[in-house]
């Protein structure tokens, strides 16, 4: 029995309170097709013992029909749940996988390698703290390395583990190892990318330093897999300074309680702590802070909790609950990354709904700056953007939001975009600034709209000056 069957056997509940109490690290894998990102996880599942009896039997009965390897049964069917991801021996959808061991507890998503299924790939990124990314040894860094290291770069995820695997087909050689480091950290300096890096030499079949140290690479002093995903710290990466609170819900039961519910994005708030609601800029003090399991002093970042204030202001869903000290930013006009996820282009002018947070607005495309090509990372000029394109642009909004750059405050400064008709989800944006005033805005000359609109004016109202209504 594993340490934690025998926790379990002798005192479930104290097991069950130290789970609760442990960080969570959610982390996926991505790299090309057949690198073996479903058999590196199929391995951390096994060997650090969190697959029951009954799985390992269906995978053992299920690699009679489709094992790819050669051992008594294929790891990755573990993660491959499609019939079409088995058959054709690769991922499609986003997998997610969830384990623990006695440091932390961590969500895997396992994401796709093609090209073609690149929104996948960022839908299962946009939430992790860590990306594994699998290099193949015999193949060394190829353009879908550069597509995915891109992709971790824009969604703003600071740690980086690059696993080359399958060592074991280069005789675990250490020359080999150090040619591919190399080519890594020249692109990764070409790239710009600040993120963490690990690079570790692994095999994921036969599990050499993934859960346990290698005896076939001596040379290697580094930490395996697991110890790194278990010791790597993740507590710095939130926003503990600028308090951010979207609010979700307004609890009104009666007339004597008003409070305000949603989980705190960022920061810290204590009771007493004077706060401001946006975009009305109304301000009030914290009168209480209050949880399902009594009221608090103060409460931080991923805490869902209810508000209540020392004054009667106006405050409803889609509101931002900020320290008055520490405001952020408010516009209708934004620049931003988007990743475009739908089959119908995206294209400059057409309505849209732009939810961020538990606020939600019309916005629409006013100007493409550039599209980057995934694979070369060559920004070139559009006018539209297909699917699983992904695109720097000016966001138009119907109001201002408040709003954080993505690189600071990844609640503040992220957001989905809905079409207006059949209510999909139809891509993803990154706030990287507010957009500077046009050319034509600034030195108060009029674009071509206004033109138009100017001699309408001076036709039918000749009276009015156009600048009195613009």
């Amino acid at each position: 029995m594993s340490i934690q069957e025998v926790k379990i056997a002798n005192d479930i509940e104290s097991y069950l309170k130290e789970h609760e109490n442990k960080q969570l690290l959610r982390f996926i894998t991505c790299g090309s097709v057949d690198d073996g990102k479903s058999t590196l996880i199929g391995r951390l599942l096994h060997d650090s013992k969190m697959i029951f009896e009954d799985q390992l039997a269906a995978i053992k009965n299920d690699s009679k029909k489709t094992n790819t390897t050669d051992n008594e049964f294929d790891l990755s069917l573990l993660v491959d749940g499609l019939q079409s991801e088995r058959e054709q021996g690769i991922t499609i959808d986003v997998a997610y996988r969830y384990f623990a061991t006695d440091k932390r507890k961590f969500i895997i998503a396992d994401t796709p390698g093609h090209e073609q299924y690149t929104r996948n790939m960022a839908t299962g990124a946009s939430t992790a703290d860590l990306a594994i990314i699998l290099i193949d040894a015999r193949y060394g860094v190829q353009t879908q390395t550069k597509r995915h290291s891109f992709i971790t770069k824009l969604l703003g995820i600071k740690h980086l583990i690059i696993a080359i695997n399958k060592m074991d087909l280069v005789d675990f050689s250490q020359e080999r190892f150090e040619e591919i480091k190399k080519d890594y950290l020249e692109f990764a300096k070409e790239l710009n990318l600040t993120s963490d890096l690990t690079l570790i030499p692994l095999s994921a079949l036969n599990g050499d330093n993934v859960v346990n140290l290698s005896e076939k690479s001596p040379w290697y002093k580094g930490e395996t897999l697991m110890n790194t995903l278990e010791n790597i710290e993740i507590s710095q990466d939130r926003d503990l300074i600028h308090f951010r609170m979207p609010v979700q819900y307004v609890n009104r039961p009666n007339l004597n309680f008003r409070g305000f519910c949603g989980t705190v994005s960022s920061g810290i708030i204590k009771v007493g702590d004077s706060i401001t609601v946006l975009p009305s800029k109304k301000s009030s003090t914290v009168k209480e802070i209050i949880t399902y399991d009594g009221n608090l002093e103060y409460a931080y970042a991923q805490q869902a909790i209810t508000i209540t204030l020392n004054d009667e202001i106006d405050i409803s869903r889609g509101d931002i609950l900020v320290k008055s000290e520490e405001q952020p930013e408010l516009s209708d006009s934004l620049d931003v990354d988007i990743v475009w996820m739908n089959e119908e282009p995206l294209i400059k002018g057409k309505s849209y709904y732009i939810k961020r947070a538990s606020t939600t607005v019309v916005g629409n495309i006013e100007s493409f700056y550039y599209k980057t090509d995934v694979n070369t990372l060559e920004q070139e000029q559009t006018d539209s953007l297909e699917l699983n394109e992904i695109a720097r642009v000016k966001l138009s909004l119907n109001q201002s939001i408040a709003f954080d750059p993505y690189n600071q405050n990844k609640p503040m400064g992220s957001f989905i975009v809905i079409d207006r008709i059949s209510n999909n989800t139809v891509g993803a944006g990154m706030i990287i600034q507010k957009s500077e005033k046009s050319k034509a805005t600034a030195t108060g000359e009029f674009s071509a709209f206004e033109v138009e609109l100017n001699a309408l004016i001076r036709k039918h109202f000749p009276h009015w000056e156009a600048k009195e209504i613009l």
